[in-house]
């Protein structure tokens, strides 16, 4: 049965003048489908094998590309919106025919000339569409053990969760919010450290080093906002971790880490309004 959707291995059945008639070897499929003849390689011959992608022309009748699609169905990738219109959004996705973002699989807006992560789905009229509703499209297998670093796109930012975040536009991860500093919003990628690597095979992810690398950082910072403050620091152990995110986009863990190296250290003190340098 041919897919569609899909890259595929089709027989050639005829040649006309328009190109090549496919289908699979003894299918049961009456629908036969064109390879244009702009696309057909030299030399095919009836009989002969060519792989192609099948989508829906225009006219949403089945026809057959030599080009490789940014996508096949059940896979993600970050396409460009190059069209919106007042039923949904089309995509650049490599083929002659851009491919349709419904307005009800958007999860944000939509702009022209901004890039999209997507997973490729047939709809209930046997059409190929574009969602952006990817978290069932996301595998769970993935290899990757604690402290690997991983690239990703973040698809979603829940306040009462975190990011979601597709690793290799393929596999579940998650930063929660106690590690998720900085300026980041969806569609943007990243790069983060595996931290943990859940039961059911779900990534947690962390955007910061492994505490022992962090506290060189964070001290620094520290030390750098006391020299631009007259050696002295408003916060302390006792401060919240509201008003040391909002300070240094840390977190109290990690703000507690660094204070005591600096204490180690003999280069600050704790006063009764925060830290003083000790110079």
């Amino acid at each position: 049965m041919v897919e569609l959707g899909k890259v595929q291995k089709l027989t050639v059945l005829r040649r006309t003048s328009i190109g090549v008639y496919l289908n699979k070897e003894n299918s049961v499929d009456k629908e036969d489908i064109l390879l244009p003849k702009s696309q057909v390689p030299e030399g095919t011959e009836p009989g002969d094998e060519v792989e192609v992608f099948v989508y829906k022309d225009s006219e949403d009748r089945l026809i057959a590309t030599v080009r490789r699609p940014m996508l096949t169905v059940g896979e993600l990738a970050v396409l460009k919106a190059v069209e919106n219109t007042s039923i949904g959004a089309f995509l650049d996705w490599g083929l002659e025919k851009d491919l349709f973002l419904p307005f009800k699989e958007q999860t944000r807006k939509v702009s022209e000339g901004e890039q999209y992560l997507v997973g490729l789905y047939i709809d209930k009229s046997d059409r190929l569409c574009a969602t952006m509703n990817v978290y069932e499209m996301l595998d769970y297998r993935s290899p990757y053990k604690e402290k690997d670093r991983v690239n990703g796109t973040i698809y979603n930012i829940s306040r009462e969760l975190g990011a979601f975040v597709a690793v290799d536009n393929k596999y579940h991860g998650l930063i929660p919010n106690k590690e998720f500093y900085g300026s980041f919003t969806e569609g943007d990628n990243i790069e983060a450290r595996v931290k943990i690597v859940r039961q059911d095979g779900k990534l947690e992810l962390s955007l910061r080093n492994e505490a022992y690398n962090e506290i060189e950082g964070d001290a620094k910072k520290i030390m750098d906002r006391m020299d631009s403050n007259n050696g002295k620091l408003s916060l302390n152990d006792s401060s919240s971790p509201q008003e040391i995110k909002a300070e240094f986009d840390i977190s109290k863990a990690a703000f507690k880490r660094a204070v005591g190296r600096l204490l180690k250290e003999g280069a600050v003190k704790i006063t009764d309004k925060g830290l003083e340098r000790m110079w």
